[in-house]
């Protein structure tokens, strides 16, 4: 059998197509409005990426309730106000034969102080001292409240599908709602929701159902997952090796691996991972190759990849079945066209620093700076790839104190 390139098309287990191995992996945009509606910049910046050559292209977290926003200006879906745009959205990201899925989310206890008015997380366990300044103690959801989540992923799921996205991913990585119910840090619950492994399992397992019984089984429905979390009795690789035969069993489309929460950003932060890692360029290449022979669901790995060389080796070694690139495409949207012909990236990827050692240590940056140039695209601008780290975070702290009182205003 001859070796998988970047531009040969993969066949899901639905029966959808993906026109080549490159994936968009999610990036926050934050453009949505203060009261987390659609707008026009969405079409706009998703329509310049699927013009430029992307195979799938998966959104930045859109929550499922306005009442648990991860930052101002996310979108959330709950019903059919925003359809009319949600179908432009859809109509420009499916240009070119491109696959569009919409990343689901729901923060939990991962969301700003001021922003909402309560954090709720499966147990009212706070973030670590060093950033309790920035997220407050959440308190713990009852019984009733995860089952009314639970449906709003599947209300979310059935919306988009309508708006002509042609894919959904649950997002279950990097420390949010998900992530933490599967973490024994985060979820010490008692109950049927927590207390084992197995329990802990539940709620991504009733969240993919919930959606598979909205949207049917010819519909890719995906999940982005930790390979672990990084901290001491946290989620561990045997967990999550775990969760993806559960979710393999019951006919998920696509894992894409990542790693890391805001407490240990592994997703994003090199200094993290070995030389032998970083050599090889993909963060969770190792976790791949590690669970490829016990499962044969189809495999994305984000984070780290800098070079066509690395993407087509990783590939050719058969444990990935995506390629996922972020970072690359925030500076550079036409990025996939240079690699489809064997081209390296114009612009690397670099750590971007502000000299605030709290700040860079939590990764902070790699959304916020990011999230600036997705901005200046949704304008029909251009990124600009050396944009300062410490202007960005200023602004970025005034956007967000403006966008967090707006909420805020509009809710009161």
């Amino acid at each position: 059998m001859s070796a998988v390139t970047l531009d040969q098309s993969l066949t899901l287990p639905c029966g959808a197509v993906v026109k080549n191995r490159l994936g968009k992996s999610a990036m926050s945009e934050a453009l949505g409005t203060t009261d987390n509606r659609v707008t026009e910049a969405l079409p706009l910046l998703y329509g310049r990426w699927a013009d430029g050559g992307t195979g799938l292209l998966i959104t930045g977290n859109v929550m499922v309730d306005r009442r648990a926003l991860g930052e101002p200006n996310n979108v959330a879906i709950e019903d059919e106000r925003d359809l009319p745009l949600l179908k432009r959205w859809a109509q420009a990201g499916t240009r070119q034969d491109t696959q569009l899925w919409v990343q689901l989310n729901h923060p939990g206890r991962q969301a700003p102080k001021g922003l909402n008015v309560e954090n709720v997380a499966p147990s009212a366990v706070p973030f670590n001292p060093a950033l309790q300044a920035f997220f407050p103690a959440p308190r713990a959801l009852t019984d009733s409240e995860i089952r009314d989540i639970i449906q709003r992923f599947a209300t979310a799921a059935r919306l988009v599908k309508e708006a002509g996205f042609t894919g959904v991913q649950i997002h279950g990585a990097h420390g949010y709602l998900v992530s933490q119910f599967l973490s024994p840090l985060t979820n010490q619950r008692s109950d049927e929701w927590g207390g084992s492994s197995e329990k802990r399992q539940r709620f991504v397992m009733e969240v993919y159902r919930a959606i598979r019984a909205q949207v049917g089984k010819d519909f890719p429905v995906a999940i982005k997952l930790n390979s672990a979390d990084f901290q001491r009795g946290g989620f561990t690789e045997d967990e999550s090796l775990a969760v993806i035969k559960a979710l393999e069993a019951e006919g998920i489309d696509l894992i894409e691996l990542s790693g890391g929460t805001y407490e240990a950003p592994a997703m994003s932060d090199n200094k993290r991972h070995q030389e032998s890692t970083l050599a090889r360029e993909a963060y969770f290449l190792q976790f791949a190759e590690k669970i490829r022979g016990q499962v044969q669901v189809p495999l994305m790995v984000t984070g780290g990849f800098r070079s066509h060389q690395g993407m087509a080796e990783a590939l050719k070694g058969g444990a990935l079945d995506m390629v996922g690139i972020a970072r690359g495409l925030a500076i550079e949207p036409d990025l996939p066209k240079r690699l489809l012909v064997g081209q390296d990236p114009e612009f690397s990827v670099q750590p971007i620093s502000t000299g605030i050692k709290t700040v860079d240590r939590m990764a902070l940056m790699e959304v916020v700076w990011y999230s600036r140039q997705l901005k200046r695209m949704g304008r029909g601008g251009e990124p600009k790839p050396n944009e300062s780290g410490l202007w960005a975070f200023l602004a970025n702290l005034w956007h967000n104190g403006v966008g967090t009182w707006k909420t805020r205003r509009l809710r009161a």
